[in-house]
């Protein structure tokens, strides 16, 4: 089983691969890149599969598992958002006048790359590329006690021992010298970590039972 985890970052993709007892990260420049090479499952830190009027349910589930935290889940992932606008503010009076929310300022700069995966994905439906969150599977590696923030020193400290007991023995040589001169922080380090440990072996996802597809029949469902 070769299992690859992705986690977007200012110039790219963080990609980690578990095959069998091996582990190892690359940096990438486009998703394609990144999943370039064989593997059986990937998983992307990414919206996959969008409404209209952004609402999905595995976002609020996400958000409910996640209590006291849940703004670390965004919502609200359109494709006209991207498609038509250029400019948030012209965007979101557009999803006003539809009687939408808004779309925030965190999940609009992503929006590249939630395009990017999302023509990646629809052009490779026969792959298996599932949307996992990283800070479900940290809860689960946690005992589902919730953890501080991931850019705290505390936060980083407690996700770098989950990995470390779930076999990534380098990743404080990932963190140092393999990251310098990327552009990928530490946490997007540590979340294709943990990313990559999820499409290994699925413990769930939200919601659970049949996929429910959106209008271009992708998966609206995370895993962890």
């Amino acid at each position: 089983m070769r299992a690859t985890g992705l986690d977007g970052f200012s110039n790219g993709w963080v990609a980690v691969t578990i095959d069998g007892d091996q582990r190892s990260i690359s940096f990438h420049s486009d998703v394609a890149g990144a999943l370039s090479h064989p593997f059986d499952r990937a998983g992307i830190d990414i919206p996959i599969g969008m409404t209209d009027d952004g609402e999905r349910d595995c976002d609020l589930l996400a958000r409910a598992r996640l209590r006291p935290h849940s703004s670390r889940v965004f919502t609200g992932a359109r494709r006209w958002l991207w498609q038509e606008f250029s400019d948030p503010d012209a965007a979101n009076r557009e999803a006003l006048r539809r009687g939408q929310t808004r779309v925030s300022r965190q999940l609009w700069h992503i929006g590249a790359k939630i395009m990017e995966v999302d023509g990646f994905v629809r052009a490779n439906a026969a792959r298996d590329i599932r949307e996992v969150h990283p800070e479900l599977v940290f809860l689960r590696l946690n005992g589902g006690a919730p953890l501080p923030r991931k850019k705290s020193e505390e936060g980083d400290a407690l996700r770098r021992r989950l990995l470390k007991r779930s076999g990534f023995r380098e990743i404080d040589r990932w963190l140092t010298v393999t990251r310098v001169g990327t552009g990928a922080k530490r946490d997007d380090v540590l979340d294709a970590c943990a990313v990559a440990l999820a499409a290994l072996k699925p413990n769930g996802c939200v919601p659970e039972g049949p996929q429910p597809l959106d209008g271009h029949d992708l998966p609206m469902q995370i895993w962890f």
